[in-house]
């Protein structure tokens, strides 16, 4: 049923990926000069979460930044953004044919070999595999993938942009490059941070 989708690979390699709480976290991201951005906001709804997308939206507009609105695909449509983030279980409900008519870049969370093969079927923008490493910002529905099996995930999914999250920070970023991954996710290395600008400019330098 998705055979006739095809999302727009990323404009730019997407490298460094900040996923933050809200558009004064995105605006700050932007400035330090961060190659992807995710808003990824829990706790609003309605007018409050449509003016924060838009508000996200408006930062990055005369940037080089690539934003991605986590979950909310009606209204990053409705705000113009750059893309959206979908987890497995948003796949069943989200119209992906809407967000591709709309030209919208869509990324798609995987954590396992089938959840891979699933997520290729409609050619996404870009996968994300994790998590990677142990972390406190979700709760996990399964165990921590590891180095070994994010390798193999490069492997199987081709052409298409690897993102690896979870536990990434500057003490193990070069090992998950290694593994052939395009792109480094991270929340609490940069929302934790005393400086969080720096730590972008320390992630942005790990790529030539």
């Amino acid at each position: 049923m998705h055979q006739n989708l095809n999302f727009p690979a990323p404009a730019a390699p997407l490298r460094f990926y900040a996923v933050v709480p809200d558009a004064q976290w995105v605006a700050r991201m932007a400035a330090a000069g961060a190659d992807t951005v995710q808003l990824r906001n829990k706790t609003l709804s309605g007018a409050a979460l449509e003016a924060e997308i838009r508000r996200s939206v408006a930062v990055c507009r005369d940037t080089a930044v690539q934003l991605f609105i986590n979950d909310y695909w009606e209204q990053a449509i409705d705000a113009g953004a750059y893309g959206v983030h979908l987890g497995q279980e948003d796949m069943d409900s989200a119209d992906l044919a809407a967000i591709a008519k709309a030209g919208l870049r869509l990324g798609i969370s995987t954590h396992s070999t089938d959840e891979l093969d699933r997520a290729l079927a409609v050619c996404p923008s870009y996968v994300a595999c994790g998590a990677v490493f142990p972390t406190t910002t979700k709760v996990l529905k399964s165990e921590p993938q590891g180095l070994e099996n994010l390798h193999r995930y490069v492997r199987q999914v081709g052409n298409t942009p690897v993102v690896a999250i979870g536990g990434i920070d500057l003490d193990n970023a070069q090992a998950v490059l290694k593994t052939g991954a395009a792109s480094l996710a991270v929340v609490r290395a940069v929302t934790e941070a005393a400086d969080p600008e720096a730590v972008v400019r320390r992630f942005q330098a790990l790529w030539p």
